[in-house]
């Protein structure tokens, strides 16, 4: 039956695929391959699947490559977005903290002037109550001596001369009254001027203080500003390290470790006077702003110190993960490509071992700092030697099949504080740094 089916698709294939024969011919004999129209078709067939195959590979590779590099670049721009949007609100911060502190002196000069013209003020009102109790005493006066003078001429009858004498005292009272009364409307002016002059200055006063209180309600909104964005800043530092298997606090300590030094001369402290509520409360969020920007460096500082660029940055295929394999542990990643690729440090550090190893093969191991610590194993070439330091992105070696290993790949490793961890933790981390 089979027979048969063959010899029915044949007689069907034969009009687009006749029978070919192929002679294969030595010294004393001639001998040939009959190749058969399924036996084509089946050929035809099996070469278009690897062909097919091969693009679809190709184009995967093409795919990935491009992704990578679009989305290093877009966490580039979102990076130079993040810090430049951060020194604009810097800047707008330093700006409106220059324009409070102005409103603050022009509303203490205008206190000031307020302060002058309410004592002229005062002084002017005692001036007036002088003169009206000195115009009483005058008016009383001058009362008695008219009903005095009166009397006496009732009294006595003197002779012209002596009434000449009584009329030029009278005319000397009323000059006195005058100038005192001159003097009291002269006080009255003085006071109602300086009334005006106080009004105007309480009402520039109220301007100045409205002025200062808008000048500090925006301070205080970009004040908020810059203590969210940098909140928002420092949280996936923090998740970096957690996710790596780090204790953040324990970084942060480390870090400022080696970054403590003081100095600087000491001078006396000065004090304000004055005080100030709102601008205590905004000193104290600006201060904490400073702690957290203080913290945000200092996570920037140790992310400069871990191994999280990639090993190799040509194109490569993911052919084991870390985890159990074959019933064995398996402490790393494995990067397959063509044998000679370059392979690159991940992170500054100190060569600590170059050579062959059993089952590693041709193996690098750099030491970094924080405990960490990254193997690349199966080299077909060493470029450096134990003790050399290498920068992150150096040239170390190339891709081999040294060791126990089935074609050309790295395995890379990665150990924090002597355990190996998975170092797509350390790679997925970069792209929520970089």
């Amino acid at each position: 039956m089979p027979k048969r089916l063959i010899s029915s698709l044949d007689s069907s294939l034969e009009r687009w695929l006749p029978e070919k024969r192929l002679f294969l011919r030595s010294d004393d004999a001639t001998r040939f391959l009959r190749l058969r129209p399924a036996t084509q078709l089946m050929g035809l067939l099996g070469g278009g699947l690897i062909f097919g195959w091969t693009v679809i590979a190709s184009s995967i590779l093409v795919i990935d490559a491009i992704s990578s590099g679009s989305s290093d670049e877009q966490m580039s721009h979102t990076q130079a977005a993040f810090e430049e949007r951060l020194e604009q609100l810097s800047a707008e911060r330093d700006a409106r903290a220059a324009e409070a502190l102005a409103a603050q002196n022009r509303f203490t000069v205008a206190l000031e002037q307020v302060s002058k013209m309410q004592s002229q003020l005062l002084a002017s009102e005692e001036k007036r109550r002088e003169l009206e109790t000195g115009l009483k005493v005058v008016q009383s006066n001058l009362s008695e001596a008219i009903t005095e003078r009166n009397d006496v001429k009732e009294q006595l009858q003197v002779t012209d001369g002596d009434g000449m004498d009584d009329q030029a005292r009278t005319e000397e009272f009323s000059v006195a009254l005058d100038i005192l009364s001159g003097e009291l409307r002269n006080t009255a002016d003085a006071r109602s001027e300086a009334e005006r002059l106080a009004e105007e200055a309480s009402l520039k006063a109220e301007e100045l203080r409205v002025e200062r209180d808008q000048i500090i309600a925006r301070n205080d909104e970009i004040l908020n500003q810059l203590e969210n964005a940098v909140t928002v800043s420092v949280e996936p530092l923090d998740e970096v390290f957690r996710s790596v298997g780090m204790d953040p606090d324990d970084v942060l300590s480390t870090i400022r470790e080696g970054y403590s030094g003081q100095g600087g001369p000491l001078n006396p402290i000065s004090y304000s006077t004055s005080g100030d509520a709102t601008l205590s409360r905004e000193e104290t969020k600006a201060k904490q702003i400073i702690v957290t920007l203080d913290e945000m460096n200092t996570y920037r500082i140790a992310i400069e110190k871990l191994p999280l660029a990639m090993p190799v940055k040509s194109s490569f295929r993911y052919t084991s993960g870390f985890g159990r394999r074959w019933g064995r542990m398996h402490e790393g990643v494995d990067m397959a490509g063509p044998s000679g690729t370059p392979v690159y440090a991940t992170g500054d550090g100190v060569v600590s071992f170059a050579g062959r190893q059993s089952g590693y093969g041709n193996l690098i191991k750099v030491t970094h700092e924080l405990g960490t610590e990254t193997r690349y194993a199966h080299l077909s070439r060493i470029r450096v030697k134990d003790g050399q330091r290498v920068s992150q992105g150096d040239l170390i070696g190339d891709m081999g099949n040294t060791g126990r290993s089935t074609g050309p790949h790295l395995h890379y490793e990665v150990h924090v504080n002597g355990r190996a961890v998975d170092p797509m933790s350390f790679i997925k981390a970069a792209s929520n740094v970089f």
